[in-house]
């Protein structure tokens, strides 16, 4: 591999840092909705939940391990766990400031109360006192801490009140006794208290607690008490080869998974530092690894409060998904597809469309076999029940259920043992690599022969996050694409050797080739004088190979647009390197998620959708699909995406040679998401969507000109 300067590099975590940063600038917004503002500071919070269960704590385990091999970008473990501690430190200042000062406040003059426990009025405190002495009392188990009683284990993201006591009688102790009461998750973390002068109001559960703490220490006086909470390492550790049973494993990690190592701690701002100091020496804590919280420690539970909380006012108008013309009865769908391509843009396009295409494969007498890859599902998913009632009725069903999808492990152990009890052939997927390709494979009995239906997709098989997350799935009846996906899950799921396929690609075996040689070949037009041009949209940008083929790229002429809305290594703009580089990135009410490739060819425009981003997890350790889209309608919906979103003068940000983002501002206001669906739906209601493929408010110049 050519050596080039770590210069021309971002750092994964930082750019990863700077993503959720732009998350939480949506809160900042005063433009958005106060309960949206909300919402993103629960989603920012979650966001840094995650990052330190597993990246931070994966650098933490490398500094443990005296690891100094460095990041492309040449920072250590060490010289990068102080720059996230640097970065997120400012980060949370900013989150709390936002909710203290600004949306706390707004919400208040509009009607939504957030009480603080000096703030309960008598009547409040009667009324949450009973509340305690009913529900909350009966379910708190006090934790001493003292010689006959050892330094609990904190549990993972749970929240605790740490309480500081003093006999009521007897000889005085010094500094008190210690003891912790554990918040309980299952009470939900507000209390609504009865309204008054037409506003709703909430009280924080800790805080009830609090103020009714001393029931729970008789013959004790409460000095003082703080709320606190600990970010765990979360990773799994599976030995795959060691595993008799994959399922058991990972059942047996996830119990481990509360008391990981503890990478983070959140404290409530003025705490004693007698207290602080001996919580890092029990959680083995430095100090950078502290965090000192002037507010509500864990917002997470904003996000659910936000959707619960009935004003319409306050948040996004609906946009609620355009149905898709495709009739599921008497195997109306099969015949649609027969016909041409589909494509499925949610949430624009209703999801609805792929659970009817299963409900009919699961009811259809000529199906005979439904074959499909589950990574991320819900826990009441309409997909996985189609399936089970497809082998209920006597269908060979297969379902690869992913085990390992981090953070959803406990959800698909449990469809997996439903669809094994449902009749189904359940795998787990190839040793050492994660199945994250989206696909579903239906064999039909037709006059003709037997013929297969096939649909793909950049996003997973739930119907929650299709309601917020934009992805793309393709329905069709290509009878490659049908080899390709027949030849692809006898890989995963039997002992076939990988072929090659007929127009889709597989990672692990060549996609990250297929992406060079695409790049290399627009290069390679440039050099030679013709017209050459890419547009890659995906989530993250982290592979250093893809990232070289693109600088050289640029330095022969090939006009690049990326639109990356998470990670993003490669630095734009560095003069002879990547001047023809442009990043931007979007952030909006719906999380892009779509992964569309396009490259010029010389005139011959290809389109391509995929299942992965340019990561090297996705190209090195996971299986992931890579396929065409070929009809012409539809690459001129993927033309038409891709357009909207790089003239986006309202959510996007634009990536600088120093690594900031900063906001695209045009003559013209045109929000992207706003844009698309106002599109969807005008074509929809003029009758102009009779046909998946027709061509719809089509710009004739190539994306993004």
């Amino acid at each position: 591999m050519k050596k080039r300067s770590p210069k021309l590099y971002i750092n994964r975590e930082l750019s990863w840092l700077e993503f959720n940063h732009r998350v939480l600038e949506e809160a900042l917004d005063e433009g958005v909705p106060l309960l949206e503002r909300l919402k993103f500071l629960g989603i920012a919070a979650n966001n840094l939940d995650e990052f330190f269960m597993v990246r931070a704590a994966g650098i933490k385990r490398q500094i443990e391990a005296e690891a100094v091999e460095p990041t492309p970008d040449g920072m250590t473990p060490l010289q990068q766990d102080v720059a996230i501690s640097r970065r997120v430190h400012k980060m949370v200042a900013q989150q709390y400031g936002a909710f203290s000062r600004k949306i706390r406040p707004a919400l208040a003059r509009a009607g939504i109360v957030f009480a603080k426990r000096a703030e309960f009025t008598e009547e409040q405190r009667q009324f949450l006192r009973q509340k305690f002495n009913g529900e909350v009392f009966p379910i708190l188990t006090p934790m001493a801490v003292d010689s006959g009683h050892p330094f609990p284990m904190l549990l993972n993201l749970t929240l605790y009140i740490a309480v500081r006591l003093a006999p009521l009688e007897g000889r005085r102790i010094r500094g008190g006794k210690l003891a912790f009461v554990q918040v309980p998750q299952v009470l939900g973390r507000f209390v609504e208290l009865p309204p008054s002068s037409g506003k709703l109001t909430y009280a924080f559960l800790e805080d009830v607690i609090r103020d009714n703490i001393e029931s729970l220490f008789e013959g004790y006086r409460v000095m003082a008490s703080w709320t606190l909470r600990v970010t765990r390492d979360a990773d799994l550790t599976i030995d795959e080869e060691g595993a008799e049973d994959l399922l058991k494993a990972i059942e047996y990690q996830l119990k481990r998974r509360p008391r990981g190592a503890a990478v983070r701690l959140g404290i409530e701002k003025g705490a004693p530092a007698q207290l602080v100091d001996r919580l890092a020496r029990e959680l083995a804590l430095v100090a950078r690894d502290i965090y000192h919280i002037d507010g509500p420690i864990d917002m997470r539970p904003f996000i659910r409060l936000a959707q619960h909380v009935d004003r319409s006012d306050l948040k996004d108008p609906l946009f609620p998904p355009v149905p898709t013309s495709m009739e599921a009865a008497d195997g109306a769908i099969f015949k649609r597809i027969s016909r041409g391509d589909v494509l499925v843009h949610v949430p624009y396009d209703s999801f609805e469309v792929v659970v009817d295409f299963l409900n009919a494969a699961a009811e259809d007498p000529n199906v005979l076999a439904i074959k499909q890859t589950l990574y991320r599902t819900t826990n009441d998913s309409a997909v996985v029940k189609a399936l089970a009632r497809a082998a209920q009725n006597g269908k060979e069903v297969t379902a690869l259920v992913e085990l390992k999808a981090r953070f959803d492990e406990e959800t698909n152990i449990e469809w997996a043992k439903t669809l094994e009890e449902a009749g189904a052939n359940v795998v787990y997927g190839l040793m050492g690599l994660k199945t994250h390709c989206k696909a579903a494979l239906v064999v039909r009995r037709e006059a003709g022969g037997i013929k297969r239906y096939v649909h793909l997709s950049t996003g997973n098989y739930n119907e929650v996050t299709a309601r917020a997350y934009t992805d793309i799935g393709l329905f069709t009846a290509d009878e490659d694409i049908g080899a390709d996906v027949s030849s692809l899950f006898n890989v995963i799921t039997g002992y076939s050797e990988p072929m090659r396929f007929r127009k889709i690609e597989v990672a692990p075996i060549g996609m990250r080739e297929r992406f060079i040689w695409l790049i290399n070949r627009e290069r390679d037009r440039a050099l030679a004088g013709t017209k050459s041009r890419i547009i890659a949209k995906m989530n993250s940008l982290v592979d250093r190979d893809i990232m070289d083929a693109l600088y050289d790229a640029s330095r022969a002429g090939v006009k690049i647009d990326l639109i990356v809305r998470g990670i993003c290594c490669l630095r734009p703009g560095v003069k002879g390197t990547s001047d023809r580089i442009h990043v931007v990135s979007i952030v909006d009410r719906f999380l892009e998620h779509t992964r569309i490739f396009y490259f010029y060819n010389g005139g011959q425009e290809e389109f391509y959708l995929s299942s992965a981003d340019w990561m090297p997890r996705n190209l090195d350790r996971r299986i992931e699909t890579l396929f065409p889209v070929e009809d012409a309608g539809l690459a001129e919906q993927l033309r038409e995406i891709l357009a909207v979103q790089l003239a986006d003068t309202v959510k996007a940000r634009t990536l600088t040679a120093d690594g900031r983002y900063r906001r695209v501002r045009g003559k013209r206001r045109l929000r992207s998401q706003e844009e698309l669906y106002a599109r969807r739906s005008a074509a929809f209601e003029a009758g102009t969507a009779k046909s998946e493929t027709e061509r719809r408010f089509v710009p004739k110049k190539a994306p993004g000109k």
